[in-house]
């Protein structure tokens, strides 16, 4: 196994997307390349090299360039096999359960339906890295396109079990935008309070704030907490099931 080098590419207005390169054999990958020329800027700037494509869901703001490089460096697109007549350049689908290499690097491979159908997130365990796509954001979820508010609180489930040190790697930068929301969510969460305060200054510094960590968003997401007593009793909904308090946080949000 390899721990892997991680550079953040910003693209379009509030994307992300990722260049992965395992040091021990040199291979590349990127995570979601939604335009194709600031990718191969960075590439040129150093790797010079670009073997796996990897998408999180089907949206053209995650796969726009692909194409493009595709046919640049001759890379294969890996992606969901449930989006494959969503993305005409996919050459392997992925389901649960299945691990994708990046060079001597693994990823574990996470069905995580909710904001899409076939949404999946990608965890490299030796890289305590998380490419969560829209899922997950820090202090934040995605809106839900095309699932219900019980499928995307079990994909959120199987995120949050994964070890607190996972950084978590999200497809956009949102983080102020939720942070402001997650205050109304739970006005009293003195973690989130501070965690606000760090992402005002970050964004005042012209700084990303990702990646965020597991860690940090079980305290602090209130999409990840539909289940905690602190949370609900915010939202007024003690004792209730945590797919209906999560309903009612993701409705809050998409009315706000």
């Amino acid at each position: 196994m390899s721990q892997l080098d991680i550079a953040l590419i910003p693209l379009l207005s509030d994307n992300y997307a990722y260049l992965l390169r395992d040091p021990k054999t040199g291979t590349v990958a990127v995570v979601d390349p939604a335009e194709a020329d600031p990718v191969a800027a960075r590439i040129e700037a150093g790797p010079g090299r670009l073997d796996l494509i990897l998408n999180t869901h089907h949206h053209g703001d995650h796969i726009g360039g692909n194409e493009a490089l595709k046919a640049r460096y001759g890379a294969a697109v890996v992606g969901p096999a449930a989006d494959r007549h969503r993305i005409a350049s996919l050459d392997r689908g992925l389901v649960e359960g299945d691990r994708v290499a990046v060079g001597a690097a693994e990823a574990e491979v996470f069905e995580t339906p909710g904001h899409t159908s076939g949404h999946i997130a990608l965890w490299f365990p030796e890289s305590h890295a998380l490419f969560a796509g829209d899922t997950l954001f820090a202090l934040g979820c995605g809106r839900l396109f095309e699932g219900t508010p019980a499928e995307m609180w079990s994909s959120l489930l199987k995120l949050r079990r994964l070890p607190d040190d996972t950084r978590v790697y999200c497809g956009h930068e949102y983080t102020q935008s939720n942070a402001r929301f997650a205050v109304t969510v739970e006005p009293d969460n003195a973690a989130l309070a501070a965690r606000a305060a760090e992402i005002d200054a970050l964004r005042g510094r012209g700084e990303p704030t990702i990646p965020s960590t597991l860690d940090v968003e079980k305290r602090t997401n209130p999409f990840l907490r539909a289940d905690d007593p602190a949370t609900q009793a915010a939202v007024g909904m003690a004792g209730a099931d945590p797919a209906a308090v999560f309903a009612e946080i993701r409705g809050r949000k998409d009315r706000a």
